[in-house]
């Protein structure tokens, strides 16, 4: 079993966004979204008007907590080979009993069809609004344009 990422959370986050399970890369590093092929940090960079892709890591963690945003993933571990939500074998799923401790959160944006579809089909229920962005995956590029758009349109009114 691979074992997922501490979520980045904190009594100011206002809007949570979920993956599915880090990369392998990810996992490496020990940092969410570290494989340079995922435009995650430029969608947030596009959002908050700063460029999150110069910062070092504990920096973008940091700017993303000042603008009340937080990040995790619906599974806590999985089975897997390699980096693709298809192959997940078997998982477990995170205890999100955690964001009690984040009275002002009041959305939860899922990136991507992936990490939606794995939260509709496990037990659990947010009583949130909860959106589903297109995927920051590079493989989703060819929606460039409408991506920008939606994550800035879906984020931009809940970020500080």
């Amino acid at each position: 079993m691979k074992k997922g990422l501490n979520p980045i959370l904190d009594e100011n986050t206002e809007v949570l966004i979920l993956g599915s399970f880090p990369g392998e890369k990810s996992l490496q590093k020990r940092q969410y979204y570290a494989d340079p092929n995922n435009d995650f940090w430029k969608l947030i960079g596009n959002v908050t008007g700063k460029n999150f892709e110069k910062m070092n890591y504990d920096t973008r963690v940091e700017k993303l907590k000042e603008n009340g945003i937080g990040l995790w993933d619906v599974y806590e571990s999985v089975e897997r080979r390699g980096s693709s939500d298809s192959e997940i074998k078997t998982g477990k799923v995170n205890d999100f009993s955690v964001l009690e401790n984040c009275p002002n959160l009041n959305l939860i944006c899922f990136n991507g069809k992936k990490a939606t579809s794995k939260y509709e089909r496990e037990d659990f229920q947010f009583e949130l609004e909860t959106k589903t962005l297109l995927s920051s995956s590079g493989a989703n590029r060819k929606h460039g344009e409408e991506r920008r758009e939606q994550w800035e349109s879906a984020l931009s009114k809940h970020i500080n």
